[in-house]
């Protein structure tokens, strides 16, 4: 039994890392651990749980900081170099670096879809005023057709047609497949032999967005970002309009 108190606080904060790493795993990860050292563990979380509990604290700290300072090096990003925060996202006013709404989203989300009905209202009320980008982040675990409609909707913008597709999507989010899928590109006029090939090109470009996304830790969807001339940073999508408002 380790008897000095600041071998049992690093004991005790590896312990703790151990079991956070652990909760992040996968539930097939191989994750033995040597049973006198648990046992170690265990007994030192009895003893001195107030310990394991500062370490745990400490860790979340540390990991917000970083968190903070990722999404600063991006909204710093976007705020002194647009083009590059943009990339190759699909945008619907590319002269337009004054207002720049970002957006991460799925087809096959509901609350997108309602934030999809309200950003066209407003890019109807202000015309020129901003340019919305949007970023893909199919969420695959809860929406089946998130991946495929995304796959769709990148290959139709190769051929110039995304946010007419996209529109498409969310008008008919509840008949989201195959059938679908096709019969957008057929009414588009999309070259169907190109539209099929680069839907298998889509995930490399798609995943882009997912890692930005991951990296930002997006929780959820849809997630704005605005970049104005009083304001940057997340935003929800019932604020929106006040900001553009404020800076017209």
């Amino acid at each position: 039994m380790l008897k000095n108190l600041s071998t049992i606080r690093n004991w005790t904060i590896i312990g703790s890392l151990c079991l956070v790493f652990n909760w992040s795993l996968p539930a097939q990860a191989d994750t033995k651990i040597d049973p006198q050292l648990e046992q170690q563990v265990l007994e030192i979380i009895r003893q001195h749980p107030e310990t394991i509990l500062d370490s745990l604290r400490a860790y979340q700290q540390q990991q917000q900081q970083k968190l903070a300072q990722v999404r600063q090096e991006f909204l710093q990003e976007l705020q002194n170099n647009p083009r590059s925060a943009i990339a190759n996202s699909p945008i619907t006013d590319a002269n337009q670096t004054k207002t720049i709404l970002i957006e991460f989203s799925d087809f096959q989300c509901p609350y997108c879809a309602q934030a999809h009905k309200v950003l066209q209202q407003l890019l109807t009320k202000y015309p020129h005023r901003f340019a919305l980008v949007y970023k893909f982040f199919p969420l695959t675990q809860i929406h089946p057709q998130a991946l495929s409609s995304a796959k769709a909707a990148w290959a139709a913008a190769q051929q110039g047609k995304f946010w007419q597709y996209h529109d498409a999507l969310f008008a008919h989010q509840k008949q989201l497949g195959e059938p679908l899928y096709l019969e957008i590109a057929k009414n588009l006029g999309l070259n169907l032999v190109k539209f099929n090939r680069d839907r298998n090109l889509a995930p490399s470009a798609i995943d882009k967005d997912i890692k930005l996304a991951d990296k930002l830790q997006v929780a959820g969807t849809p997630y704005f970002l605005l970049k104005s001339q009083d304001y940057i940073g997340a935003i929800d999508v019932s604020d929106i309009e006040q900001v553009l408002q404020h800076n017209h």
